[in-house]
């Protein structure tokens, strides 16, 4: 398989299974395959867009996306929105 937006390419290695060049010893599936070409066509303009913000606050692009996916946010000056969870059955809970 190959893309007109980047040099990445997979190939078949038989039995329905494919490997993509920036994904060495893995070997995928047919659609993960074509998941993958297109996380590679994808990318870099995402980073030429996060570079240029993250420039403005002396970051590179990969930084900055680490820093923004690890780091806590303020927690204690803006909660989390709870999430509703079913509620758990007497034995779940712990109640005989």
């Amino acid at each position: 398989m190959t893309s007109d937006l980047t040099a990445h390419r997979a190939r078949s290695v038989g039995h329905g299974s494919w490997v993509v060049s920036y994904l060495p010893g893995r070997t995928l599936t047919c659609a993960q395959a074509v998941a993958a070409l297109r996380v590679a066509e994808v990318v870099p303009t995402l980073l030429d867009v996060v570079g240029e913000l993250a420039d403005e606050v002396g970051l590179t692009a990969l930084e900055a996306v680490g820093m923004a996916v690890r780091q806590s946010s303020w927690a204690d000056d803006h909660p989390a929105p709870t999430r509703h969870r079913r509620p758990k059955d007497r034995h779940e809970a712990g109640v005989a």
